[in-house]
Formats: C-alpha cells, sequence, structure tokens
C-alpha cells in the first residue's frame, strides 16, 4: 500500500526520545502510531461525572449564545 509522507522538523532531545522506544523493525510512524492511537469517542464515556458534564452543557451553551450574539452585533455594524 503507497502512502503519502510528510516530512517534520524536530529537536535533537524528540529524535532520542523517539529512537529509545523504537523497536529494532519499527518505523518511526509506527512509533509515534503506537503511543499516539486514534480514540473513539466512546472511550471519554464515564470520563466526566454528571455534575461536570452539566457544568460543561452550560458553559458551552453560554458560550454559543455570546458568539450568536457578537456575530449579530458585527452584522448590524455592516448594514
Amino acid at each position: 500500500m503507497l502512502m503519502s509522507t510528510k516530512t517534520l522538523t524536530i529537536t535533537e532531545d524528540a529524535y532520542e526520545r523517539l529512537a529509545k522506544v523504537k523497536e529494532k523493525n519499527e518505523s518511526f510512524s509506527e512509533v509515534i502510531i503506537r503511543h499516539f492511537p486514534k480514540h473513539s469517542l466512546s472511550e471519554l464515556i464515564g470520563i466526566l461525572t454528571h455534575k461536570e458534564a452539566e457544568e460543561l452543557r452550560t458553559h458551552i451553551r453560554e458560550r454559543r449564545k455570546a458568539s450568536r450574539e457578537r456575530v449579530d452585533r458585527i452584522a448590524q455594524r455592516l448594514q
């Protein structure tokens, strides 16, 4: 399978850390993927208490409302 590649510039310290955890026949890409796997939203279930979830929902609602109001004010000034 042909995959596209990206070139990264990292510090010597970062390189040394990656090299220390790299297995003999493992690529640096494989090291990174092994240490930073994709996560599923289902893994987040239970991470917040009910109270924390409600506080987060409230905060999100407040920020969305403030954002809509700001957009409305800007739109009115542009008319």
